[in-house]
């Protein structure tokens, strides 16, 4: 395996690493906000902490397309078509996701107006803040939730296919994108609620793939036969 090929393994495992961790704190950061009860006087008291959760999740959104163009190169020499439908639909989690940011921010913005104003009419303020949350949670649900499953579903098949990594990993990827798509159906369908246990169990095996995905493009890299062998 060439230098280059070295370097875009771990680059990718880097960004991996590096999504994983600031989707997770980005829900950390955005509690006073979003699962606060009084969020309209708790988002501006928390103004700092709300805007660093929206730099997380735009950070993750540079780290997810990150991944899907660097690995493209890699993916397109054994399905062009799929690598090409990966990067598309990258980029629509990502504008997803992005649209859950403005979202946020647009809610902290009402949240210091409502401070501000000293005591307003509550109504007026609780109805665009309940539009503007759910807003965010649809984008959670189809940005980290459904688009990332059929995303997951389409480089693991690459892999599984061309055997550019262990076999395990992409059948680790293969279960979990289907896993977190049938939790973003279920949420959708109000089955289950988007932060729960159940959403936890189904989001652990897609985790665990993209962490052990992630460690062995830095440890080890793309096969380097499978690399070489694949046709152009």
């Amino acid at each position: 395996m060439d230098f280059s090929s070295k370097a875009a393994s771990k680059i990718a495992g880097v960004l991996f690493i590096i999504a994983a961790i600031t989707a997770i704190l980005g829900v950390f950061l955005y509690k006073p906000i979003l699962n606060d009860s009084d969020y309209l006087i708790q988002g501006s008291a928390h103004a700092n902490q709300v805007v660093l959760g929206a730099l997380m999740e735009l950070i993750l959104v540079v780290s997810a397309v990150g991944t899907a163009t660097v690995m493209f190169p890699f993916l397109k020499k054994y399905n062009r078509t799929i690598a090409i439908w990966h990067v598309c639909f990258r980029l629509l989690e990502a504008i997803v996701i992005t649209v859950g940011v403005i979202s946020v921010l647009s809610l902290l913005a009402l949240s210091q107006d409502y401070v501000a104003a000293g005591a307003p009419d509550i109504a007026s303020y609780q109805v665009s803040g309940t539009l503007l949350k759910a807003v965010h949670d649809y984008t959670f649900l189809l940005g980290p939730n459904f688009f990332l499953g059929i995303n997951t579903m389409m480089y693991s098949y690459i892999f599984y296919k061309s055997k550019l990594v262990p076999r395990f990993i992409p059948i680790l990827g293969l279960t979990g994108s289907a896993l977190i798509f049938l939790a973003a159906l279920l949420e959708m369908f109000g089955v289950i609620d988007q932060v729960s246990a159940w959403g936890a169990i189904f989001a652990l095996p897609i985790f665990a793939n993209e962490m052990t995905l992630a460690v062995w493009l830095i440890t080890k890299g793309f096969n380097g036969s499978a690399v070489h062998s694949s046709k152009h």
